[in-house]
Order: C-alpha cells, then structure tokens, then sequence
C-alpha cells in the first residue's frame, strides 16, 4: 500500500484512539487499518502501537514518529490546498459546534453575517453542551467556553470573554427581600445550571471586597441549559446564574434583576477550536475573523453594560 496513505491513517488512529473509528472515518474497515499500521512497523522494524483488547497506547517511537508524519501530511495538505485555492477563497460547507446559549443568543447572528459575507460557503450549525471530537463528528469549529482548555492536539484561539451575573424576576423579589450579602442566598430558591465548566452545586463569585463560595442547599431546580435558566427566573423561580449575553436583554426591559449586583463569575474564555495544524483553510479562517468583531466585541460590551472587567485575570 502506499506509504503516504498508511502514514495518514497510522495519524488517524493516534488522533482517534481506535482502529474502527478510524474505519469509519474512512469508510473503510478495521482490517485494513490494522494492516496499514502493521505494514508501517514492519518496514521500521519498531513497534508504533501497543495493542490490547480494551485499548491501544502510542509508544515513545510511535509518538515521535506521529510527530513527523503529522507535520509532512501537514505539508502535503498544504500544497494541495494551494493548488486548488483552498487557502485564498472560502468554499464548501463549513460545519460548527457551539455551546447552546452561546450559539442562540451570539453565534447565530454571526453566521448569518458570515454568509452574507461569503454567501458560496455552506454552514451547519450544531448547537450542544458536549465537547465533540473534531475528527470523528467531521466538524470543523467548536465554540466553547471554558476558563482554560485540557490539552490536545486541537487548535484554539480565544474569542472574548463571558461571565455568569446573580438574577430574579422583581415578582420573585417583592416576595422575597433581596439579599445584601452573599451569605443571605442561603434563605432563598436558588436555580442551579449545570453545564461543561459550571458545578451545579457550587457558586464561586467575586467581587471588588473580595471572593467567596456559596453552596446552594435544599430541593432545587437544576438545569443544564442557560435558555431554560432565564426562562425559569422571568417565570419567578428563584434566583440564579445567566451568562451575560443571555441575561442582558432580561435587565434591559425588566423582566430580570440583578441580584447582589457588585459580585459575578469568574472569566470564562470562549474558543474557537480548530484540527488544523500548519495552515487553516479559508472558510475557517474567515468565520474565525467574524467571531472576533461581532461575538468578541459584543462580549466585550455586554461585560461593560454590566460593570465587569472583562481583562480580569482567571483564578
């Protein structure tokens, strides 16, 4: 078989970490990935990969040598690419993930200016709470947000900056005194949100006079969706965390308040990650400069609106 096409799937499956995921990356089958990894060591006399029933583990060897093909198959993408422009124009069908929230408020908006822009290049929009695996879900941007991201061999490059204010309905207010301090929340129905990077059981504000922890107790009302939060505090559930962008059209027209408004989240960093290693396709790069002057700038501002310094160092 041809050394290029088992160095390209030998990188696959160090990307992916099973053989018929990669067999299904390349509608292909397990037996002939095996072989073009097999064929490979042969012709090296070393061993790339350590197989077991339950897993495979890249060796030292096996890793250098991922380092090396990754680059030339990189270089070979490249060249291609530039031969059919790929580089300079942007065409095809762009496929991103984000984070629900995010994606309805932000992201949807972006993409429709981003096909107005180039209105040649396609877009599916996924919108989950799970980290996809670029590779094996064939997506080409996730946008997430994270205070920082676990390593991989991913690209990323950071959008703005989002932070989760305190907020309740003024019904659920008249009802209820509002706290003065973060101590008194324990009087009161607090809605946990449970996504990716928020542990529901667990409030870490801060604030000019300093940080604090706050742990709900009691039977309360947890989700993991931030339109499902706002939803359930306008209807005068409780009190509990919105990110910025999803609360800020809530404390325009009144129909949300903020609650201890001097404390907020810690930063939570939006990313846009990307598999490509030594060269970034057009479509990509260009969606990626829309994100920076519309979603960015518009964290940046809804960050002010609500008196939070989005430069603020993470914890």
């Amino acid at each position: 078989m041809d050394k290029f096409y088992n160095m390209s799937v030998y990188a696959k499956v160090v990307e992916m970490g099973s053989f018929t995921a990669v067999a299904n990356h390349l509608d292909s089958t397990v037996g002939n990935v095996s072989r073009a990894v097999s064929s490979l060591e042969e012709a090296l006399n070393t061993r790339l990969l350590q197989r077991s029933t339950r897993r495979l583990s890249v060796t030292d060897a096996g890793r250098r040598f991922y380092e090396r093909c990754a680059a030339i198959l990189a270089d070979l993408d490249q060249a291609e690419a530039e031969a059919r422009d790929a580089l300079l124009e942007p065409r095809g069908t762009l496929r991103v993930h984000c984070v629900p929230g995010l994606g309805r408020q932000l992201l949807t908006r972006a993409v429709l200016a981003y096909r107005e822009a180039f209105p040649q290049v396609g877009v599916d929009l996924l919108l989950s709470q799970r980290m996809p695996n670029l590779l094996e879900d064939q997506l080409d941007v996730s946008i997430v947000i994270a205070r920082t991201l676990p390593d991989s061999a991913y690209v990323s490059q950071k959008i703005g900056s989002s932070h989760c204010v305190l907020a309740a309905s003024p019904a659920y207010l008249e009802r209820h005194a509002a706290p003065s301090t973060p101590e008194d929340l324990i009087d009161h129905a607090c809605l946990l949100l449970a996504t990716v990077d928020y542990a529901a059981d667990e409030w870490n504000l801060t604030s000019a006079a300093g940080s604090v922890t706050f742990r709900p107790t009691g039977p309360n009302l947890c989700v993991n969706d931030m339109e499902a939060m706002a939803l359930a505090l306008r209807e005068g559930a409780g009190i509990g965390l919105l990110a910025g962008f999803c609360a800020i059209d809530g404390l325009r027209d009144g129909s949300l308040v903020r609650v201890l408004p001097d404390y907020h989240t810690y930063s939570r960093n939006v990313y846009a990650v990307y598999s490509s290693r030594q060269f970034v396709d057009a479509k990509v790069k260009r969606f990626i400069e829309v994100l920076k002057t519309l979603v960015g700038v518009e964290l940046e501002a809804f960050a002010s609106e609500l008196g939070i310094d989005s430069a603020e160092p993470l914890p």
